[in-house]
């Protein structure tokens, strides 16, 4: 029988239990967050989604291009990696983007990348496909919030910069 390597008491609080390798520390640190922001009543804080994709992404060796689906009053609905690509860069589909958004039944989406190179400046590419994905989504009534591009040590909001 497996022992869960994580515990939460109580008071709401983890300890471990055994070895633990950092990765892991990293994965179950973004699924504790991951289901503090599903329980919440609405996603609000941009620092919040920022922390939750830092520690989802950011140590991934290649892009990775994923989601956050939410309802009509910002409540997360899922998470998704969506498009998995090389060192530094990933193909993007708006298809298969609108196809998740319907089977999840969202209202809104918040876009997501890391940049495995450490600096989170959004490329024109970048932006060109957040532009793309806005277009086809709303095609169906999905409202795009935002897209964050993260790093390890950093991340960007196209939206807090004004280009949504």
């Amino acid at each position: 029988m497996d022992i869960p390597t994580f515990v939460k008491n109580e008071q709401g609080l983890y300890h471990v239990q055994g070895c633990v390798k950092p990765e892991k520390i990293v994965s179950t640190a973004a699924t504790i967050l991951l289901d503090e922001l599903t329980g919440r009543e609405a996603l609000t804080a941009p620092t919040d989604v920022a922390q939750f994709l830092q520690l989802a992404l950011a140590q991934e060796k290649n892009e990775v291009f994923a989601a956050i689906f939410l309802n009509n009053k910002h409540k997360v609905l899922s998470f998704e990696p969506l498009f998995n690509g090389t060192i530094d860069g990933a193909a993007v589909y708006p298809r298969v983007v609108v196809q998740q958004a319907l089977a999840c039944n969202a209202a809104a989406v918040i876009f997501a990348h890391n940049h495995p190179s450490g600096c989170c400046e959004p490329s024109q590419a970048d932006r060109t496909i957040t532009t793309r994905l806005k277009d086809a989504l709303a095609l169906i009534d999905v409202r795009v919030l935002d897209h964050f591009v993260v790093s390890r040590s950093e991340w960007v909001s196209l939206a807090q910069r004004g280009w949504l």
